[in-house]
């Protein structure tokens, strides 16, 4: 199965206020736009397991005109907390680059 690496030419993450993360996946084309933009593999269910995030306040956004998705979580705390680790959230997208991705029917 491709990775989101695969198809995607462009990953990032970044703060979306104080309170929430947002991820942008740039497809390479229209196609794996099509077939992965709103595959199950890119859930609330990756997103609590790889970041912890709670499923109820993972929301997906096609952009088909961009061929990419924004997806974002409300953080468990706000942006520079004590537990803050990352304060930007730039880093956070390293953790999707591996995930394997279902094609969407």
């Amino acid at each position: 199965m491709p990775t989101v690496n695969d198809v995607c030419q462009h990953v990032r993450s970044k703060n979306a206020g104080p309170f929430w993360v947002t991820f942008d996946l740039f497809f390479d084309g229209d196609e794996n736009f099509k077939k992965y933009a709103t595959s199950p593999s890119l859930g609330p269910d990756l997103f609590n397991r790889l970041f912890g995030a709670d499923a109820a306040t993972v929301k997906a956004f096609p952009v088909p005109s961009l061929n990419m998705v924004k997806i974002s979580y409300g953080r468990s705390s706000p942006q520079g907390g004590e537990v803050e680790r990352d304060m930007h959230c730039g880093q956070q997208f390293v953790r999707l680059l591996d995930v394997e991705l279902d094609a969407v029917s």
